[in-house]
């Protein structure tokens, strides 16, 4: 797609209620639920993912960020935390969007890609069909214990650039992205949309001076 001059913001890792109303008014147009996850930060319980999207008001798109790579579990996670949108974070075999898409009439699907080489880009290109959006992120599936996000690393973004010219669908950049770098990102990548946790927290918590920081910093 063609680069978005002013990209959504998508603060990850909320925790509260009080998290996802301080995100909200800082400017954030989605909010990402961390579901149970092999490493990284920011899980929570699926009851508290479903009291937290149950308060989200709509024009904000709440994220159910789920590792399960078969279509049951993740149609029974997100019936029970009733979000909007549906963001795969490891890859799940290709007849499982069609799935999806039967089961969960209306709600997004969004697949991360983890950009690791040049042939991140050609994944992108054949998962686009399936989706509604791609996330780019730096986490690496191939280890023994999975890195599937929220690594607070910066991965290439050249690739990134590509991928958003290569495919037909909106792209998030995640990853390493903070007050202090995401104006370059901006200006190299073009993404639709930011994905941001652990640029905008101090201790593990949203850290409301840096969340303006970051929302200046993008306009």
């Amino acid at each position: 797609m063609e680069p978005t001059a002013q990209p959504r913001i998508k603060i990850c890792c909320i925790a509260s209620v009080d998290e996802a109303w301080t995100a909200i008014r800082a400017g954030a147009s989605a909010l990402g639920l961390v579901s149970a996850m092999p490493s990284g930060p920011g899980p929570i319980a699926d009851a508290l993912i479903a009291e937290i999207a149950a308060r989200v008001p709509p024009g904000v798109a709440s994220f159910l960020l789920t590792c399960a790579t078969d279509a049951d579990t993740i149609i029974r996670q997100q019936r029970a935390a009733r979000v909007n949108t549906l963001q795969l974070v490891d890859a799940v075999p290709h007849d499982a969007y069609a799935v999806l898409r039967a089961e969960l009439p209306g709600i997004a699907i969004v697949q991360v890609i983890h950009v690791t080489g040049p042939e991140s880009v050609d994944e992108a290109r054949a998962v686009a069909p399936q989706v509604n959006a791609i996330l780019l992120d730096s986490g690496n599936p191939s280890l023994a214990v999975k890195e599937l996000g929220g690594t607070g690393r910066v991965h290439d973004w050249s690739l990134s650039r590509r991928i958003v010219e290569a495919v037909e669908v909106p792209v998030w950049l995640a990853g390493g992205l903070r007050p202090d770098n995401v104006a370059e990102a901006v200006a190299r990548v073009g993404p639709f949309g930011l994905d941001i946790c652990s640029g905008v927290r101090t201790d593990g918590r949203l850290d409301p001076a840096k969340l303006a920081a970051l929302v200046a910093a993008t306009e």
